[in-house]
């Protein structure tokens, strides 16, 4: 199709988006960074040994070979394992503990089985491997034991009540319901973002409309 791959461009600081459309004479730059950035539910205990955003487990189990005992940044799988979500990516790292030696995996999320956003295949295979379902259970607080890894997880029990925005039952906090959840591990996946943009990548909001109006019609 005849595209071209510029490899190790920092957009930003090799080039700017007025240099590729001033001096390149592009007509358009279409920014494609994705949501590679992993969003933490800010609960005490985020920062134990033993938290990981699914994100970071998945790249360093996949792409770092982080399970095999030679690499120098390993990663560890407990015994048992929590995983705080409900999509795609929660089920594959849940799935992927499983695989690399876990015995038990729970998968804690705050709404029902069918408001599970991960796609319905995704959920059978979990299930058929084993993986257990923790529903309607937010977590509250991760629990340290005496060398600072995680112990446990602590959920509030929750029910569903009428839709919110998203078209999902909203969850709702059973007041003075908690339960506790050993784990020796436990993975985020409560959403993601977009990495930050560059300050350089465009203007900031001052600048805007300035920006637009250089560009207009080009």
């Amino acid at each position: 199709m005849g595209v071209d791959f510029e490899c190790n461009m920092v957009i930003g600081k090799v080039l700017t988006i007025d240099e590729l459309m001033g001096e390149y004479g592009y007509e358009a730059v279409f920014v494609g960074s994705g949501a590679g950035l992993p969003r933490f539910m800010g609960i005490p205990g985020e920062s134990l040994k033993g938290v990981y955003s699914a994100n970071e487990f998945l790249t360093r189990s996949n792409l770092m070979k982080a399970y095999l005992p030679t690499s120098k940044t390993p990663i560890r799988t407990g015994k048992k394992v929590a995983v705080v979500g409900g999509g795609n990516v929660a089920m594959d790292a849940a799935r992927s503990a499983l695989r690399l030696g876990a015995e038990t995996v729970y998968i804690v999320y705050r709404r029902g089985m069918a408001e599970l956003p991960a796609r319905k295949e995704e959920v059978e295979h979990a299930e058929e491997e084993g993986i257990i379902f923790k529903t309607l259970c937010n977590p509250v607080e991760i629990l340290p034991d005496e060398s600072g890894f995680v112990k446990a997880i602590t959920c509030i029990e929750m029910e569903l009540g009428e839709p919110d925005a998203s078209g999902r039952r909203r969850p709702i906090e059973k007041k003075g319901q908690r339960v506790h959840h050993g784990c020796g591990h436990c993975h985020h996946e409560p959403g993601h973002q977009p990495q930050p943009a560059h300050p350089l990548h465009h203007p900031g909001p001052g600048d805007q409309q300035a920006w637009l109006h250089r560009h207009r019609g080009r």
